[in-house]
Parts: structure tokens; C-alpha cells; sequence
């Protein structure tokens, strides 16, 4: 039987997110709290595949990388390179559309000091792989990371020691998908200018250029 698209809402499958999920809707009890879907149509030629939701922004919200610092980075180039329409405010129903990509997570429950163990990258991987054979269009995937990069490849089968990751990279994959890989759009890492917002636009300008 082919694996569910979205987790439900209470999915039991890692108790150590769970009991976070737990604690959280307890604490905050008018949070999202729960797995966090995917955003934008399935018909995106382009996926955007981030790590996993942060506590106080998708989990949050409900909506991924909305209320948290790596929002700001990624929705701004977003719009910037006409990928997505209108305005990013922060909160799910600021407007904002998605045009040409759609955004998922490795793992869709926000887990504690926002890094998910190995165990639960790989439970969570048969999501990301139903996401993926429910894109009709997709060509690239743009992995933010390397947890993301190397659970894109894990759900396609590949072996990750084929593909190392670094920014600004672009792997052709043999089922024909472009993998393109870039730091993940963090607080520390912009912060501590491992990523800047130039450096980010470079690897969104170049794919959009592979892709032409």
C-alpha cells in the first residue's frame, strides 16, 4: 500500500517528537502543533526542501518557514525571482502565494533544539517520497542543507555518498531531477554569514537558469 501524502495530525511514529508535540500543546495550546504540510501546487516544476518546522515558526503557524527568521530570507527571494506573489507578512493568511514551487520539509514535526535524530529522518522519509511521486512536473529539488539533500536522495533510492553536498551545487540525477543543494537559510547561518542573502540568490538565480 502506497504511504499517505501527509502524516495525520497526531502521527505516533517518533515518541520522542511526539512527547515534544505534546509538551508544546500543552504550553501553547493555540499553536499549529502538529505535523506541518506541504505549501504551494503539486504541479510545481520546482520543490523547496527544508530540514524540519522550528518551534515558534511553522509549528507555530502551520505553514512552513512562516513566523521564524528563515522565513524572511527565503520568502523574500521567492519573491524577488517571481516564485511567489503578493506578501510575506509572517502569519498563513498574509496573502502570499506560491508560483512555480512547492515547499516541504524532511521531517514534518518540529523536533527538539530544531534537529530530528537519524531515526526520524528516516521514518519521515516515506512522506517526502509520496510527495515526490505526487509532483507530475517536478524537475529540481532545492535541498536547504544537508539533511535535506541527503534525505532527498535516500527517498529516491540513491546512495548519498554519490551526491556530496555543497552550496551552490547541481547534481543530475539519474532519474532525471536536478538536485540543487544551498546552506540552509537559518539564523545562525546568515547570521554568522555562512549564507548570505547573495550567496542565496545566486543558487535560486542559478537553477532558474538550468532550468530555462
Amino acid at each position: 500500500m502506497s504511504p499517505a501524502l501527509e502524516p495525520p495530525r497526531d502521527c505516533p511514529l517518533c515518541p520522542r517528537l511526539v512527547a515534544y508535540r505534546d509538551a508544546n500543546r500543552a504550553a501553547n495550546p493555540g499553536w499549529h502543533n502538529a505535523p506541518v504540510p506541504c505549501w504551494g501546487e503539486r504541479e510545481a516544476p520546482i520543490l523547496i526542501l527544508g530540514l524540519a518546522p522550528g518551534v515558534r515558526g511553522a509549528n507555530r503557524t502551520g505553514r512552513p518557514f512562516t513566523g521564524d527568521f528563515a522565513g524572511k530570507l527565503l520568502y523574500a527571494t521567492l519573491l524577488q525571482y517571481g516564485l511567489a506573489a503578493g506578501e510575506y507578512a509572517e502569519r498563513p493568511d498574509d496573502g502570499m502565494r506560491l508560483t512555480g514551487v512547492r515547499i516541504a520539509n524532511a521531517v514534518r514535526c518540529v523536533p527538539p533544539e530544531n534537529l530530528p535524530t537519524p531515526a526520524e529522518i528516516r521514518t519521515c522519509n516515506a512522506f517526502l517520497k509520496a510527495e515526490l511521486a505526487a509532483m507530475p512536473n517536478l524537475r529540481a529539488v532545492l535541498a536547504l542543507g544537508t539533511v535535506a539533500h541527503n534525505a532527498l536522495l535516500r527517498s529516491l533510492g540513491i546512495p548519498v555518498a554519490r551526491h556530496a553536498f555543497a552550496h551552490g551545487a547541481q547534481h543530475a540525477l539519474p532519474n532525471g531531477l536536478i538536485l540543487a543543494d544551498s546552506y540552509h537559510v537559518s539564523r545562525y547561518n546568515t547570521s554568522t554569514r555562512r549564507l548570505t542573502p547573495a550567496m542565496f540568490e545566486a543558487a535560486v538565480a542559478a537553477l532558474l537558469a538550468r532550468l530555462r
